[in-house]
């Protein structure tokens, strides 16, 4: 069997589309759908189910790139970094949300790197759940961190860890709201206040409201800024209230930079997965990476 052709089947299963497939591969799209064209005909199979917005792959279809994917990958992998002593030192590419990646993920990943590390070099890159598992399924990525679990056969993903949400503000928020009030009066103590956000849909807030008040909030972002870094800036500055996990506001909580509006038995919690295109834990700077970041994980509170 052609190794050309597979990697065209398993770029058009990644990407799930002949159009996005070769764009991937530089090539034409009737040129990526003859090679899957002739691959089925090789395998007496039909590998893939067009539709009008891509493709679906079988049964079939599905088995074949789970079995050849991690093969092809460790291929590139060899191809790409050689086989003599140079190549000890292999690239990792990383994707994850912003402030998670930045603040947990790359401090750990960057001790397999430098003169005592583990021959490991690092590429980093930024971006939601739904694009960093895009990018990894197309090959973008080796590792990527996300809050999303994926589906299906074509991706793994380990839980990584947990993440507490805290409702916090500026201290004088505090003292206009008051504990009592807030605790007492739930979710309508709070519908006046400013509220500052990554996103326009509030989505740390509803989650949080929804978990603590059973309500969805009734107040409309007063600062959206996409970074929760940013958001902790604004709110340790009086621009209102604002959900943050508690690894990133830590330290201004530890200071009174900001303040916890709310201590809920139950704190509002999101898990973080480790993910990987199935097979290629076999590759050793991908494995190695993988183990590293969960045994980091266990200090992560």
């Amino acid at each position: 069997m052609d190794l050309a052709l597979l990697r065209t089947f398993v770029t058009v299963h990644r990407a799930g589309s002949f159009t996005r497939a070769a764009a991937l591969l530089g090539l034409s799209q009737p040129a990526v759908t003859s090679q899957i064209r002739t691959l089925e005909r090789q395998l007496g199979r039909p590998l893939f189910l067009r539709q009008a917005r891509g493709v679906t792959p079988t049964t079939i279809g599905d088995e074949l790139a789970h079995k050849a994917a991690p093969h092809l990958d460790a291929l590139v992998e060899i191809a790409e970094t050689g086989v003599d002593e140079a190549s000890s030192v292999r690239t990792l590419h990383l994707a994850g949300p912003p402030e998670f990646t930045a603040e947990r993920a790359l401090p750990a990943l960057t001790e397999l790197t430098g003169e005592d590390g583990q021959g490991l070099a690092l590429r980093a890159s930024f971006g939601n759940a739904e694009e960093t598992l895009e990018g990894l399924a197309a090959g973008h990525h080796d590792l990527a961190i996300s809050t999303a679990r994926p589906r299906g056969a074509l991706l793994t993903a380990t839980p990584l860890c947990d993440e507490e949400h805290v409702l916090v503000a500026s201290p004088r928020w505090k003292a206009r709201i008051g504990a009592e009030k807030s605790l007492c009066e739930g979710a309508p103590a709070l519908e006046n206040f400013p509220v500052v956000e990554v996103h326009e849909s509030l989505p740390f807030v509803a989650r949080y409201w929804a978990a603590v008040f059973d309500s969805r909030p009734a107040a409309s972002g007063t600062v959206i800024v996409p970074d929760l870094r940013a958001v902790l800036a604004c709110a340790i500055t009086g621009a209102g209230l604002a959900v943050l996990p508690r690894y990133l506001c830590a330290s201004a909580l530890e200071c009174g930079d900001v303040v916890a509006l709310l201590d809920p038995a139950v704190p509002p919690l999101r898990t973080y997965f480790l993910v990987v295109r199935t097979g290629t834990l076999a590759m050793p700077h991908i494995a190695r990476a993988h183990e590293w970041l969960l045994r980091a994980a266990t200090d992560w509170s």
